[in-house]
C-alpha cells in the first residue's frame, strides 16, 4: 500500500466512510473471479487525484496503479450506479447530522455552461448563444443545504426548459418524495404545468427582481450556485474533457463525494456548511 503524499489522498476516516459503500470484490461472490491486484483504496485516490488537479488519465504518478486500470473501475462503478449510490448514502448522512430527514422534499435546480475540449465529439456538444459557449451545460439538482442529488450533462445548446424535462423525471423516479424544486425564471412558462401535471411536482421560479443592476443573492437560488462554485474547485472540471457525457457526470459527482467526504470526516462536520442565514457569493 502506497503511502499517504497527495493532498487528495483519502485519511483514515474518509476511507471508511467509502469502502463499505462499494461493490463486493469478483473473488469474494459466489460466482467467484480473479482476486483485485491493485488496493481499492489506491483506486479511489487516483481518481480524485484527477478530478481534483485536472491531469490526463496517462500523466497519473506513477505510484498509482496503471491508468487504464484507475479509468476502467470508474466506468464499470460508473454504469452499475455505484458512484450515484455512494453520493445519496453520504448526502443522507450529512442531513441527518444536521438535524433533518435523510430524504429531501424541496431541491434547487440550476445549470452550468463549460467550455469543451477537443476531446469532446460534436454530437455532444452545442452552442449556448446567451453564454457565447461553445460546449456542454451542467444540470445539477440540489436539496435545501447545497447537497448534490442529481447531475446531468447535455449540449450546451440544449435549453434549460427542455433538458429539465428529463432531469426531473429521472428525479422523480429516484426521489419519488420530493414535492417542490426552485429554479431561475428560465425555467418558467410550460414546464411548471407540465411538471405539475406529469410528474406531481411544484416548480417555483425565483425572478431576479426588477430594476436591480449588479450581484445580488437571491432567494434559494443562491444555495445551487454556491454549489456549482464548489465544483469548480476540482480543476477538471474548469472545461469539459470527457468523451462520454456519462463520464463527465460521474466526476462530477466524484468533486462532491470528495467534500462531502472531507466534511464528514471534519471534527464538527456539521459546522462546516453555511447557515441558511449567511449565504456566501457564488
Amino acid at each position: 500500500m502506497r503511502g499517504r503524499r497527495y493532498p487528495t489522498d483519502t485519511t483514515d476516516t474518509e476511507w471508511a466512510l467509502i469502502e463499505p459503500l462499494l461493490p463486493v470484490p469478483a473473488c469474494d461472490t459466489v460466482v467467484g473471479g480473479r482476486p483485485e491486484k491493485h488496493p481499492r483504496r489506491e483506486i479511489v485516490d487516483a481518481i480524485r487525484y484527477v478530478v481534483d488537479t485536472g491531469c490526463k488519465w496517462r500523466a497519473l504518478p506513477a505510484d498509482f496503479p496503471p491508468w487504464r486500470t484507475i479509468w476502467g473501475f470508474m466506468a464499470r462503478w460508473a454504469a452499475a450506479g455505484i458512484v450515484n449510490q455512494i453520493r445519496d448514502h453520504l448526502a443522507s448522512r450529512i442531513r441527518r447530522e444536521l438535524g433533518k430527514s435523510p430524504r429531501a422534499v424541496a431541491t434547487v435546480i440550476d445549470s452550468q455552461s463549460v467550455k469543451a475540449a477537443e476531446t469532446v465529439s460534436r454530437a455532444t456538444r452545442g452552442y449556448d448563444a446567451g453564454k457565447k459557449i461553445n460546449g456542454r451545460k451542467r444540470h445539477l439538482v440540489v436539496d435545501t443545504r447545497g447537497l448534490p442529488l442529481m447531475v446531468m450533462v447535455t449540449p450546451a445548446s440544449l435549453s434549460d426548459r427542455d433538458a429539465a424535462k428529463e432531469i426531473l423525471f429521472r428525479l422523480r423516479l429516484t426521489h419519488p418524495e420530493i414535492t417542490i424544486v426552485w429554479a431561475d425564471s428560465a425555467y418558467a412558462g410550460k414546464l411548471v404545468t407540465w411538471a405539475k401535471r406529469h410528474l406531481n411536482l411544484t416548480v417555483k421560479p425565483v425572478s431576479r427582481p426588477k430594476d436591480t443592476t449588479g450581484f445580488i443573492v437571491l432567494p434559494r437560488r443562491w444555495v445551487v450556485e454556491r454549489s456549482l462554485a464548489w465544483m469548480m474547485h476540482a480543476r477538471r472540471h474548469a472545461r469539459d474533457y470527457e468523451r462520454l457525457v456519462q463520464h463527465s457526470e460521474t466526476l462530477i459527482t466524484w468533486a462532491a463525494i470528495t467534500l462531502m467526504t472531507r466534511r464528514l470526516a471534519r471534527k464538527g462536520a456539521t459546522s462546516g456548511w453555511p447557515s441558511k442565514a449567511a449565504p456566501t457569493a457564488g
